[in-house]
């Protein structure tokens, strides 16, 4: 890796969706969320960690989710999102300095976890609680989320080279 592009400032956005379907657990950020839906998906179906994971990978210019983990691949049916946030902060050459994400769902309120979930992500990155920032809105009952057919997740990251 050439000096100027290991100590730029690299910037990355991810984005994911995911159907909702009763009965399947709801993971958000690493978090258990209590609802009577769930994400349908090869993995957990974390659509938050899905898209923390290609923004940092983006910014990286590592690929996306798909390339290391694609859901064509027995070994990654039910896995743990969690476990693949750590294997692509694991990839990185650069320090994480944040990350933005925002969650749109319809239902069930996610206020209650924010904190949680940040703190989880946080954990798993290896920064402070402070660089983690974790919003969620609904779409006011408009498009497939507002109809409680699915979650939309944005997730924007600001990477820098590592000190020397």
């Amino acid at each position: 890796m050439s000096w100027l592009y290991s100590k730029s400032p690299r910037v990355g956005n991810g984005y994911d969706v995911h159907a909702l379907k009763e009965g399947l657990p709801m993971w958000l950020c690493g978090v258990r969320i209590p609802s009577e839906k769930g994400f349908v998906a090869h993995s957990d179906g974390d659509v938050a960690i899905h898209a923390l994971c290609d923004a940092l990978l983006g910014a990286a210019a590592l690929g996306d989710i798909g390339l290391h983990f694609p859901d064509s691949d027995p070994k990654f049916k039910g896995i743990d999102s969690k476990k693949l946030l750590a294997e692509v902060v694991s990839m990185l050459e650069y320090d994480i300095v944040n990350v933005d994400i925002t969650i749109a769902l319809q239902e069930p309120k996610l206020r209650p976890y924010i904190d949680q979930m940040r703190e989880t992500l946080a954990g798993i990155m290896g920064i402070d609680k402070g660089q983690v920032s974790v919003k969620a809105t609904t779409t006011e009952r408009l498009g497939f989320v507002g109809r409680g057919e699915g979650c939309e997740v944005w997730a924007t990251v600001l990477l820098m080279g590592k000190e020397d």
